[in-house]
């Protein structure tokens, strides 16, 4: 018999067909925050809203975002809860000039972004979308950004036939980034015969624009087959970005579940793009962003924000490895998370994850309190361990938080699989956290 599916499940996978990039994750939560009433500030004005309940979020780079709710005390006196997650996930990035011809065919030339599971980008349906920079049609010296999504099939990264390749399934698939990943997207012919910026044109048309006017792209192509519920009960949900669009999802939700709501304490959900390289760029979590919007709420006087902070927490939500029943070997023996089974929380005694025993016991509690079942993920001791904002926004502020996600299978792959369940059981324990007094 299939199970309902929850309605935060169904809204999920709704929230990560608008979002097909980093910056169309952030535009799709601009404007359901828009919606629920939060007022956009730039971070170039001198002043920004600061009474009891005032709703803000700003927006730096396109592909970060921090919003907020202020609660009724003074920041100094009640801190921020936070919840931080990442817009950005593993994929194919288009480079700067990507027309290759080879073999009478054009191919776009792509460049790896973060830990990408390569072999599974090889026969999918791939689109392209991003952000395009233009030069302003009414100033030549002022440059616009524009989101493009090409949502259909353009180009595939065609598998080498097994005849012609008689080891891969003894030896495995083995691309090499440069030689194997650009993608096949027309024959060389017609008025694609002669050489040319035939992708520019390309943009150019589906923008609607004159190719002269764009200066540049931050573009990835992505699997066009929508996200799906699966599974004989209908127990899984297959999506692309799970990791970590999921998080981001459930940050907002909680957000948007509880600013009607008395809080004490400021509400901040924080949406970094860059997690998956590092974190360290200008809007990635080991900028300035975060500091900077804390210190403008927190008050004028520099020891405000550090008084702010001794009464803050920070959760830090990325997505969770689940026993796999495949490689069972592969997990610590105690510690085996499960699909549809709770929140999962994540130590690590060299710091990849921000979790102590002290911090790790309020988590623990508000899940309890929200009626949350809770699970535990520790690396095995031989593996090297993945890492999170969470180290570096705790040692950035000095702030105490803890690491937690949703379990899910095929981490990095262009398709993912996590537990249909899950999702309202983490908006609960978020949204039980950011009404948490401390």
């Amino acid at each position: 018999m299939a199970i309902s599916t929850p309605p935060e499940t169904t809204d999920l996978l709704a929230y990560i067909e608008a979002s097909p990039s980093p910056w169309h994750c952030v535009s799709e939560s601009v404007r359901r925050l828009e919606d629920a009433g939060f007022v956009e500030v730039t971070e170039g004005v001198p002043s920004w809203p600061t009474e009891t309940g005032a709703r803000c979020f700003a927006v730096r780079g396109g592909g970060s975002l921090i919003a907020w709710r202020m609660g009724s005390a003074d920041p100094r006196e009640s801190g921020f809860r936070i919840i931080g997650a990442h817009t950005d996930s593993p994929n194919l990035r288009i480079k700067p000039r990507p027309d290759i011809k080879r073999a009478d065919s054009w191919l776009l030339g792509v460049e790896p972004y973060g830990g990408v599971l390569l072999a599974t980008w090889a026969d999918r349906d791939l689109g392209v979308a991003g952000r395009v920079s233009l030069r302003a049609e009414s100033d030549a010296l002022q440059v616009e950004s524009r989101l493009v999504r090409v949502d259909r099939p353009i180009c595939r990264i065609p598998n080498l036939a097994i005849h012609l390749n008689r080891g891969v399934n003894s030896d495995g698939l083995k691309l090499n980034e440069q030689k194997h990943l650009p993608a096949l997207w027309a024959l060389a012919k017609g008025s694609l015969a002669e050489e040319g910026e035939h992708f520019r044109a390309f943009i150019a048309a589906e923008l609607g624009v004159d190719a002269e006017r764009i200066l540049g792209w931050d573009l990835c192509l992505y699997e066009t087959v929508p996200s799906c519920v699966a599974g004989v009960s209908g127990e899984f949900i297959h999506a692309p970005r799970l990791d970590n669009q999921a998080s981001c999802h459930a940050a907002l939700e909680a957000l948007l579940t509880t600013a009607g709501q008395d809080s004490a304490s400021t509400q901040v959900i924080a949406l970094f793009d860059h997690e998956e390289i590092g974190s360290r760029t200008s809007r990635g979590a080991a900028s300035s962003f975060l500091g900077d919007v804390l210190t403008r709420l927190s008050g004028e006087a520099a020891s405000d924000l550090a008084r702010a902070i001794t009464h803050s927490f920070i959760v830090s939500a990325d997505m969770a490895h689940a026993q796999h029943p495949n490689y069972e070997d592969k997990h610590d023996a105690q510690h085996k998370p499960r699909l549809n089974a709770g929140p999962v929380l994540k130590t690590h005694n060299e710091w990849r994850y921000a979790s102590d025993s002290e911090d790790s016991a309020v988590w623990r509690g508000l899940c309890a309190d929200a009626g949350v079942p809770l699970q535990e993920f520790v690396n095995r001791s031989d593996l090297r361990c993945g890492s999170t904002i969470g180290p570096i926004v705790s040692t950035e502020l000095g702030i105490r938080g803890v690491d937690v996600g949703c379990a899910m299978y095929s981490m990095h792959s262009i398709r993912e699989m996590a537990g249909s369940e899950d999702q309202p059981m983490m908006i609960a324990a978020m949204s039980r956290f950011l009404e948490w007094a401390g």
